[in-house]
């Protein structure tokens, strides 16, 4: 006989908190969608190009650019969310004053500025969009990114100082390391509270300098990846990205990161197969995990012949370190065209 007070509970969906910028960071949240609805995505706020810098310019508000490409890759897969996707994603073309501007850019402008704050602008935007979690930025304010490269004068021992992040990750120079101005940003508080809370904690891929590396450096955020109670997981670009990371190994990716940020720990670290050839490459690529206490996990997460990861077999990776892959939703005959159009898009 069944107790009165006995009943059935329903398991909560797991947490996943993503963290990047740009098309690495879309990739992850659509990977992530595969597994919960129970989503954050947590963005850099540092973009000084395209129709984000000129708003960010003319406006001094946070780039909405890598925030708006984040909602889309959230919304709803329903006829009226995926309209409204359309019209955010849409740029406008011609040469006058709107030409190249993002229309989901215009309207964050534009709610931030009715509403008075960012992530306000951000929750009322998403649910336009039926977004599956919440968008985030990593600070409230807009940063910029300064950086020592080497390479630029005759003596390759000089460093130059290079700011801003299109130069950064345009400079033919090797970037050696990065700063945010201002320095030691006031952290945005919701997305602490997530990355404390949550499961899982994704970082990249992406843009290693410009969108990976500045999510350690907001000291509030940094300790909220160290004490957050769920995994943390690193995953690796497919190959070295020019401008920033040209001649790159995997190794020395982390060995970067890890200068950056000596405290920062990750339990695994994701890398395509592929990339990394059996051999010393790997055993050298083990012990650079090791010094973030990471276990290397080697998985195929490419799509072949480019440098994407696969949304699914991401997914699919993403669900095994959740231990529950049961819930992985298969979303590939609604989603993968349009994924891999959008992907394709420029998103500043």
């Amino acid at each position: 006989m069944t107790a009165p007070n006995s009943h059935t509970e329903t398991p909560r969906p797991p947490s996943i908190v993503a963290l990047g910028g740009g098309h690495g960071l879309y990739a992850t949240l659509s990977a992530a969608r595969q597994l919960t609805d129970d989503i954050t995505a947590v963005v850099t706020v540092a973009d000084d190009g395209g129709s984000s810098g000129r708003l960010r310019s003319e406006l001094d508000l946070v780039p909405p650019g890598d925030l708006r490409m984040a909602l889309a890759a959230l919304a709803d897969h329903d006829s009226h969310a995926q309209l409204w996707r359309d019209v955010v994603q849409h740029r406008f073309r011609g040469t006058g004053a709107l030409a190249g501007h993002a229309v989901g850019n215009l309207i964050l402008a534009g709610l931030t500025d009715v509403l008075g704050d960012i992530i306000s602008a951000l929750d009322e935007l998403g649910r336009i969009l039926g977004v599956r979690g919440r968008v985030l930025p990593m600070a409230t304010i807009p940063l910029q990114i300064e950086a020592d490269v080497v390479g630029l004068e005759e003596d390759p021992r000089i460093n130059r100082v290079i700011r801003g992040q299109v130069a950064v990750a345009t400079t033919p120079g090797r970037v050696r390391r990065v700063r945010l101005l201002p320095s030691e940003p006031v952290a945005c508080r919701e997305a602490v509270a997530a990355i404390t809370d949550a499961d899982l904690v994704v970082l990249g891929p992406g843009s290693w300098f410009s969108s990976v590396i500045p999510h350690v450096l907001v000291p509030a955020q940094r300790d909220a990846l160290i004490e957050s109670r769920g995994k943390r997981a690193l995953v690796l670009n497919l190959g070295p990205q020019a401008g920033e990371t040209a001649g790159f190994s995997a190794e020395r990716h982390l060995h970067v990161l890890s200068q950056h940020a000596p405290s920062f720990r990750v339990d695994q670290v994701i890398v395509d197969a592929g990339t990394v050839p059996p051999g010393s490459e790997r055993a050298h690529l083990c012990r650079a995990a090791a010094q973030l206490g990471a276990e290397v996990r080697y998985a195929d997460v490419g799509v072949p012949g480019t440098a994407k990861h696969d949304i699914f077999k991401l997914g699919a990776v993403l669900g095994e370190l959740l231990g529950d892959s049961s819930q992985r939703t298969d979303l590939r005959k609604d989603s993968e065209v349009r994924i891999d159009r959008k992907e394709s898009a420029p998103w500043q």
